[in-house]
């Protein structure tokens, strides 16, 4: 039972993210294991800055996407915004079905907690899938990639982050080479 969690875990380092390839046409993107390991490193940074709850940052960072590793990732305006936490959440559930109870149920509650985007934990994780999304663009502009065509992640990223640390990195991201 926890073999097919862990072979659903793994898919996810076949998941290209799908926004580098609509929008950059990068026939070789990261995955989204290689987003959620990055995430999980700024998540570690933050909560160790801002003293958030570590053990649920990491968690909530290592279970954000993983409904990808079933369906694929979703960009924004490609499906409909409901349609798509209806199938993420199915896909989710999926996944946890052959878990034990006990760990099923946390992994339920702090998928909720992300979905719902309600605690300073989720609000941080949300910030955090913008801010890496916003370095990896980065990267990218760095690597010879359209700076028109980044933009749009670079906007995305701005409006999204509010919270003044990651603010201040978002500012350092943009302005350094």
């Amino acid at each position: 039972m926890i073999l097919d969690f862990l072979k659903t875990v793994i898919n996810l380092k076949k998941i290209p993210r799908q926004g580098w390839i609509d929008k950059l046409s990068i026939p070789h993107p990261e995955s989204v294991a290689d987003h959620t390991y990055s995430m999980a490193m700024m998540g570690m940074i933050i909560s160790d800055l801002e003293n958030y709850n570590f053990e649920k940052i990491i968690k909530m960072i290592l279970l954000h996407d993983l409904a990808e590793s079933k369906i694929g990732d979703y960009t924004p305006g490609q499906i409909d915004l409901v349609k798509k936490n209806e199938i993420e959440n199915e896909a989710f559930l999926k996944i946890l079905e052959n878990l034990p109870v006990s760990i099923k149920s946390q992994y339920q509650i702090i998928w909720n907690e992300f979905q719902e985007n309600n605690s300073p934990e989720s609000q941080i994780v949300h910030q955090l899938d913008r801010l890496e999304m916003a370095l990896q663009a980065k990267t990218y502009q760095n690597e010879g990639y359209s700076t028109e065509k980044l933009e749009s992640f670079f906007e995305s990223a701005k409006k999204d982050i509010t919270h003044p640390k990651l603010k201040e990195i978002f500012r350092n991201i943009i302005e350094n080479e």
